[in-house]
């Protein structure tokens, strides 16, 4: 119970996300603060930091507070250590130091120094603009409006009209971005919750969708920021359409706009991560292997730049976006003997990382880890990580990942000779498959191949795994069937089975075609 508590407890999970410097720093700012050392807010910091696990209990055994005083204690030791954190340089960024402009502008202006909070506030603004940071831009203006109507000492005429005519251009784009921004973020939700397309019909509702929403806009006229959301509505249509060229076309437009505006790669961090993740996400789907070696090795690159920005979310994330695509560059040359050394490493990141990446993500990770062992031949350790998303109760979203968590369940079940169970975990796939809404013909042929397994003798098994791969072959090039492929590659282990050939070689035979094909 203690690790929920843990999970649970914000202030415990903030204290413990700390570095040396920033715990330092926070003493340092309540000795300023000219309280009494002993407070009890940093008693409660001091306890808090040596725990290992949040437990109230000790808390109040140390007697420094009551049980029904801990919550505004605690409350009070959340708000001065975020006071602590706004104040120290390393997370002093542009946003930052325009918002605290803005304040001081405002002090001013209550103060009656008009003058000078509006010198501040043409700093912050022009600052703001430069940096596409247009909502606070648009605020800074209409700050300008009410200071102007009240200073009278300007040729007012003149400055209304160009305060309006400025706030009317904000407005506009801050529409359009936020339309934008407003369309990306549902598709984004729609894909978590029902993955890719299954048919026509639903090609047709998400494509009727996405027209009705966007926005109208005129490419030549937009800038830096409302591109990207455009470039991120029309990457999440692509994806959820099942159109991996096009998601390469507008995931490398993303990219390429921040190639094109580098400043806005440190004042931007996190949306060029995940765009450089869509990039290599799009390629592996194509298995271009050269360009996504070569995107990922780019990536990998600038993130350890000195000018990179680096703070607990963005190291957290390039863990996240590069892993995984280090994982998917074993997948597309099979090399999954060779990429066993990356799983302990990523399992001891895992840990470090258990605060900052949702449960969703790990589950991926787990996904993936299963898959490298099952590639390398371990399949009892395959089962063990698959058992870890089939088991997990919590997960609401991406039914494709448990779907085909159970479909390589019972695939590693096979391989593993673990066959006295078999009907039972068939029984039970089978059960949570029907429940789905649509289900691929893949699917329905490989549990009808499965069923149909203890019925046939040694010697037929051979027969069955070819006339399996000669059903599922006319589903490769299917643009809804052919998506299962791309979590379990089936044709490549019956090819495996068919050849008696490990089904790294095979993977990596046909890589090789493709990139021979693509060069």
């Amino acid at each position: 119970m203690t690790i929920t508590k843990e999970q649970k407890d914000n202030l415990f999970v903030l204290i413990k996300s700390l570095s040396k410097s920033e715990k330092r720093q926070f003493k340092l700012y309540v000795g300023r603060l000219g309280v009494n050392e002993d407070s009890k807010f940093l008693m409660l910091f001091n306890i808090l930091d040596k725990l290992s696990v949040y437990d109230e209990a000790v808390i109040l055994k140390k007697g420094i507070v009551k049980k029904q005083q801990l919550s505004n204690l605690k409350a009070h030791l959340y708000k001065q250590i975020l006071i602590s954190l706004r104040l120290n340089p390393s997370h002093q960024d542009i946003r930052i130091q325009i918002r605290e402009q803005l304040d001081f502008a405002t002090i001013l202006y209550h103060k009656g120094l008009y003058k000078q909070s509006l010198k501040i506030l043409d700093k912050a603004k022009n600052l703001a603009i430069s940096n596409e940071e247009k909502n606070v831009a648009y605020e800074i203006v209409e700050l300008e409006k009410i200071i102007e109507s009240q200073y009278i000492t300007r040729s007012l005429s003149n400055r209304a009209d160009e305060l309006s005519i400025q706030a009317k251009a904000l407005s506009l784009q801050n529409v359009l971005a936020s339309k934008l921004s407003n369309l990306s973020l549902q598709l984004y939700g729609l894909f978590l919750k029902m993955g890719y397309i299954k048919n026509d019909e639903d090609y047709q509702i998400i494509t009727k969708y996405f027209n009705d929403r966007l926005p109208k806009y005129d490419i030549n006229k937009l800038a830096f920021r409302e591109k990207l959301w455009l470039y991120k509505s029309y990457l999440w249509y692509s994806f959820l359409t099942v159109d991996f060229l096009s998601c390469y076309k507008y995931a490398s437009k993303w990219v390429d706009l921040f190639y094109e505006n580098k400043d806005m790669i440190a004042l931007n961090p996190v949306f060029f991560l995940r765009g450089n993740h869509y990039l290599l996400e799009s390629l592996f789907y194509l298995r271009q292997y050269e360009k996504f070696k070569f995107s990922l090795s780019r990536f990998e690159a600038i993130t350890k730049e000195k000018w990179f920005p680096l703070d607990d979310n963005i190291d957290g994330l390039a863990f996240l976006y590069i892993y995984n695509n280090k994982f998917n560059l074993h997948f597309i040359e099979g090399s999954f003997q060779e990429g066993l050394p990356l799983i302990d490493e990523v399992l001891e990141r895992l840990e470090n990382y258990k605060n900052r990446i949702d449960e969703h993500h790990i589950m991926v990770f787990y996904y993936k880890i299963a898959s490298m062992y099952f590639g390398a031949g371990d399949n009892k350790k395959c089962i063990y990580y698959l058992e870890k998303i089939i088991s997990n109760k919590s997960l609401q979203m991406r039914e494709d990942l448990l779907c085909f968590s159970r479909i390589l369940n019972l695939v590693a079940h096979y391989e593993a000779g673990l066959d006295y169970n078999l009907d039972v975990l068939i029984k039970s796939t089978y059960k949570f498959l029907i429940k789905m809404e649509d289900l691929y013909e893949v699917q329905k042929e490989f549990i009808k191949f499965l069923r149909g397994l203890g019925d046939i003798y040694p010697h037929e098994v051979k027969g069955e795994f070819i006339k399996l791969h000669k059903k599922l072959k006319e589903f490769e090039n299917d643009p809804y069937q052919s998506r299962s492929f791309l979590y379990l590659d089936i044709i490549s282990w019956l090819e495996s089975k068919i050849e008696n050939k490990p089904i790294g070689l095979i993977i990596r035979n046909k890589f090789k075609k493709i990139d021979q094909n693509m060069s």
